[in-house]
Formats: structure tokens, C-alpha cells, sequence
């Protein structure tokens, strides 16, 4: 049983304040000394780590997509645990759903299953007793989800407010707060799809977040807020925990380097947890600035958080690159997802990468977003042949070849993505390794076989265009290579039949953008 007090934040739709109300909430009350924690709804890094940031706690992500539903209560009384307010931020609109299934996977649903009130953050700039019957649709839509109240944002003047307040009170609507036009500061810098991740603007990001507390303090009423996050019930759920699986059969505690930033890792934050409790020893390195892997680094992981805004920074990190390339030739184990793939690459956008794979990264001009249900194509730490997982795909950048004689993954039509070399298993399908029992043992477990009993790899050549492209599966075309095209420092570990050439087709049926993507104005006040 969990009996933390908590409230969703969520909006009719994308760009509302939510991010920035939700951070706002948990540093207010954070300020007051209140032991608070925050959770983002679906699988966005960068909204977690804003979250985690105004907390002092790890920011955390709820989806039953990569998950499975029944992990969502007991994954939220773990990561809640000791808080006095938690404050979970939905995703998109109260009633949608990145993947379509919002009778299971909406904002809605997640705060039925956490059995938590919900807070509207309603954008008014340009609406006056309109805004009572859009609250009175979105309340009667549900009548079983609990509905606490309205926070106000950009409102106008004195006057606009009480127009609002009137027409809301009709309706017997609590209005927990009402934020003027300029009083949510323009502070979280927007990108194309989310926020500009917390990892490497650690400063900024901070000084962020206590200027959102400081704003909603002074136009929220707080005690409400928490009095309502505290009439939320018990949930009946045990909390997960990183260590139901056990240790891994493994002799000491090998060393896992895991990817991330001073203000966040590129991965979800159960991950470092599972590792630890399978029995590794968890070092951070940060690929932008740490110019060695962590000493006695036994296998690496780079999770999809890693961004790919920064490929001009990640390449100008020769030394780092050939540690990486270097350990893969040694045959320790190397897991990379998302982004991390692209830096695993010979090059990205005419920048050398790490050479490992014999394969040219390119930018799109538009981002490939949404889930995939996946079959694993060999037999690798993540999972065995055959095995099917849930991933999730956010990326503008595209590998090619964008798969390997031994591929990662296949779905859809059967199209083949990823990279499986010796033991590096690489791909841009990013997991939520808690909704995949037994992937951090098997890491460990593969970690902790010192280098001379690993015995010899098979060194697979991976395939030229030709071999990597269905002609049902053709390659994308890919933008201009920023500054021109960069020579490798130095060359790929992987042996290839050529140079892969950039053919103008163009992007797979499977790889187009999907419309449901959440991108929203969190530069403006907004949200991502």
C-alpha cells in the first residue's frame, strides 16, 4: 500500500503550461521543505529530468507502453517513496495517447490507475466564459476520473481573471490559481520535439526551475494543491523494486559504464538501479566531456537519452571515441539505443563518431517519433531470438545502412534495424529496461566474464546498401552534412565491403513521422 499525496497535471492539449506549471508545483513546494517527487506520463527524458531536477530526486517516466500497465503503481510507490507531494505531468492532452490507445495508455487512465486527482492547466489568453464549457466537457467526459480543479495560465488582467473565476464558479470548478501572461518565465528552452535536456545546461536548468517555483508560489495556492494531493486514497500496490530478480550469477561486481550528463544520465533512471542490483558497480561518463571510460569499465551502456544536438561536440571527443571503439574491439559488452547509435557510427552528419559500426549517420528533416513492437534477430544481452519487446523511437538522425548483417531488431514488414557486432548490440529503439525482467542480469552477467575467457567473437562484415535495403524498405534521403564531410580519425572496427554511398530515396513507410507527436512551446511558457 502507498499512501503518498499526489495530483496530475495535465491540459486539454499540447502548449497549455503544464511543464512549467508541473515543475513549478514541485520547486514551490520543495522550497517550503515539502519532500516531494515527479513523474512524466510516457517516455520523454527530457521532461523527467526537469521534473527530477525541481524534485531533488530522480525524475521518472509511467508508461504502460514499455512498461506494461500492471508495472505503473508499484514503479510510482517506488519512485515516491518518502514523498509528501508528488506530482505526475500527463502527456499531450488529458484524453490522448502518443500510440492511439487512449482507453488504456491516456493521461486519463494513468490517473485513474494512481487513483489521483487531476489538475487542469488551462491556456486563457484568448478565451473568456468560453473556458466553462470547455471545463464542463472535459468533466463530463469521465465522470469516474476524479477532476480537483483549474490552474489559469496567461491571463490578461484583474479583470479577464474574474471573468474567468465567475464563469468557473458556475460550474462549482475550484480555480487553484491564475497565472498572468508574463508570470511563467520563458526559461525552458524549446526544441523541435521536448525540452532541451537538463544534462548539459546544469546551471541554466536550475536557475530555471527556481524561477518557475518562484512564479507559481506567488499566483497558486499551494495548501489547496497539497490538501487535494493529500485526499487522494491508499493505492493497493507493493512497490517494484530493482531487486525482485536478484543478483546475477557473476564472480565480483563488474564495472558498467553508464552515459550521461552532470544533471542527468541519457537513460531511465531504473536502469542504474537494475545494474546495481544485478551486482554491477554503476560509473558515469559523460561523452561530451570525460576524455576516458571509467577505470576497470567492463561494459558500456548509452541510452537514448544522449542528444543528438550535440554531434559536434561528441565527435570533437576523439580520445572518449577511440576508448569506446577500443572496448568494443575487446569484445566487453556495448549497449547503445537512440542516439547513442549515431555516435557508435563511423560518422554523423560528415562528424567522426566512434568508428564502431560501418555505418554513416544522417540529420532528417523531420523526427521519426512513436512506439514499435519489435522481435529481437539475435541473441545479445537485451533478449533472445525471437523474443518481443515495446521500444519507443524519437530521432531525427538515421543510420545508413540502417541495419547490419546481423540486425538488431526486425517489425512492421519484417524491415530490419540495428546492429549486432560481436558484443555491441545497437539500435535507435530505445527500452524501459523495468518492462524487460532480466536484461540487467544478463548484462552483468556478461560483464563479469574476464576478456580472456570470452573467447574469439565473429568478426561479421556488416552489409553494403545494397544488402542493408529491401527495395520494400528503401534508404532515406538525407539532409546536407553539416560543415561538409569530415575524414574518420580513425577507422571503423567493424569490417565493411566499401564505403556505404547516400542514395536519394526516400524514408521507409515505417520510419515517417507520426502525427500524434507531442511538441509543444516550452521555450514560450508552454510545454514539450
Amino acid at each position: 500500500m502507498t499512501a503518498v499525496p499526489r495530483v496530475v497535471v495535465s491540459a486539454p492539449s499540447s502548449g497549455h503550461g503544464k511543464t512549467a506549471v508541473a515543475v513549478g508545483l514541485l520547486a514551490a513546494a520543495a522550497a517550503r521543505g515539502v519532500p516531494v517527487a515527479g513523474f512524466k506520463i510516457g517516455p520523454d527524458y527530457a521532461d523527467a529530468a526537469y521534473l527530477g531536477l525541481a524534485a531533488g530526486r530522480p525524475g521518472r517516466n509511467l508508461d504502460p507502453q514499455l512498461v506494461g500497465a500492471d508495472r505503473i503503481g508499484p514503479l510510482f510507490a517506488y519512485g515516491s517513496a518518502g514523498a509528501e507531494l508528488a506530482v505526475i505531468k500527463g502527456t499531450m492532452g488529458l484524453f490522448d495517447s502518443l500510440a492511439g490507445r487512449a482507453e488504456t495508455e491516456s493521461t486519463a487512465t494513468i490517473a485513474a490507475a494512481l487513483r489521483a486527482p487531476v489538475i487542469l492547466v488551462l491556456d486563457v489568453s484568448a478565451m473568456g466564459q468560453s473556458v466553462a464549457a470547455l471545463v464542463h466537457g472535459f468533466r463530463a467526459y469521465d465522470e469516474v476520473l476524479r477532476f480537483g480543479g483549474v490552474i489559469l495560465n496567461r491571463v490578461a488582467s484583474e479583470r479577464h481573471e474574474q471573468l474567468l473565476r465567475e464563469a468557473l464558479g458556475e460550474l462549482g470548478v475550484p480555480v487553484l490559481g491564475a497565472l498572468r501572461r508574463r508570470d511563467l518565465p520563458a526559461v525552458l528552452p524549446g526544441r523541435q520535439h521536448g525540452l532541451v535536456p537538463v544534462a548539459h545546461r546544469s546551471i541554466e536548468a536550475t536557475r530555471a526551475v527556481r524561477r518557475l517555483g518562484e512564479a507559481v508560489a506567488a499566483a497558486v495556492d499551494l495548501d489547496r494543491v497539497l490538501a487535494l494531493a493529500r485526499s487522494a486514497p491508499r493505492l493497493p500496490v507493493q512497490p517494484w523494486s530493482p531487486a525482485d530478480g536478484g543478483p546475477a550469477e557473476a564472480d565480483g561486481r563488474p564495472v558498467i559504464a553508464v552515459a550521461g550528463g552532470p544533471g542527468a544520465p541519457y537513460t531511465y533512471a531504473e536502469t542504474a538501479e537494475l545494474l546495481t542490483a544485478a551486482g554491477a558497480t554503476v560509473a558515469p561518463v559523460d561523452p561530451l566531456r570525460d576524455e576516458a571510460l571509467p577505470e576497470g569499465t567492463a561494459a558500456l551502456v548509452v541510452g537514448a537519452g544522449l542528444p543528438e544536438s550535440y554531434a559536434e561536440e561528441l565527435s570533437a571527443n576523439r580520445r572518449l571515441c577511440g576508448a569506446v571503439a577500443e572496448l568494443a574491439r575487446a569484445g566487453a559488452p556495448v549497449l547503445a539505443e537512440g542516439a547513442g547509435l549515431l555516435w557508435l557510427a563511423r560518422e554523423f552528419d560528415g562528424r567522426p563518431m566512434c568508428g564502431v559500426l560501418d555505418a554513416t549517420g544522417v540529420s532528417m528533416e523531420q523526427t521519426v517519433i512513436g512506439y514499435r513492437e519489435a522481435t529481437a534477430r539475435a541473441a545479445t544481452a537485451v533478449a533472445q531470438p525471437g523474443a518481443r519487446l515495446t521500444g519507443y523511437k524519437q530521432h531525427r538522425g538515421v543510420l545508413i545502412p540502417r541495419a547490419g548483417q546481423t540486425p538488431a531488431w526486425s517489425w512492421g514488414n519484417g524491415a530490419a534495424e540495428g546492429f549486432v557486432w560481436r558484443r555491441v548490440h545497437a539500435s535507435q529503439l530505445a527500452l524501459h529496461w523495468a518492462g524487460v525482467p532480466g536484461l540487467a542480469r544478463r548484462l552483468v552477467a556478461a560483464a563479469a566474464v574476464p576478456l580472456e575467457k570470452r573467447g574469439p567473437s565473429p568478426r561479421v562484415a556488416l552489409p553494403t546498401a545494397r544488402s542493408a535495403s529491401s527495395p520494400s524498405e528503401p534508404t532515406p534521403t538525407p539532409t546536407a552534412a553539416a560543415g561538409g564531410r569530415v575524414p574518420a580519425a580513425a577507422e571503423p572496427v567493424s569490417p565493411s565491403a566499401g564505403r556505404v554511398p547516400r542514395p536519394a530515396q526516400p524514408m521507409p513507410a515505417e520510419e515517417q513521422p507520426e502525427a500524434t507527436a507531442e511538441s509543444g512551446a516550452a521555450g514560450t511558457g508552454g510545454d514539450a
